[in-house]
């Protein structure tokens, strides 16, 4: 399955870019995903671990099923002030 993930904030700005694309197995889960990212996409490693991530504007755990289709952003802890 092919995926177009969203990225925001710092994952944005590390990856130089506001999507990647990501090609996982059939039946992956969310934890795979983020598998899959970290190692096609070395610069985001290590700061995944602590992200939010919306399936189809929905937060999902780690072993939520994805289907092809679904629409996934990865969001990272933000502070303001």
């Amino acid at each position: 399955m092919r995926f177009s993930v969203l990225l925001f904030a710092s994952l944005r700005d590390r990856a130089g870019s506001e999507r990647i694309e990501i090609e996982i197995a059939e039946g992956a889960t969310l934890n795979a995903l983020l598998e899959a990212i970290e190692v096609q996409q070395p610069e985001l490693s290590g700061r995944l671990a602590a992200v939010r991530v919306a399936v189809d504007e929905e937060f999902r755990d780690g072993d939520h099923p994805l289907s092809e289709g679904n629409e996934i952003a990865l969001i990272p802890p933000v502070s303001g002030g």
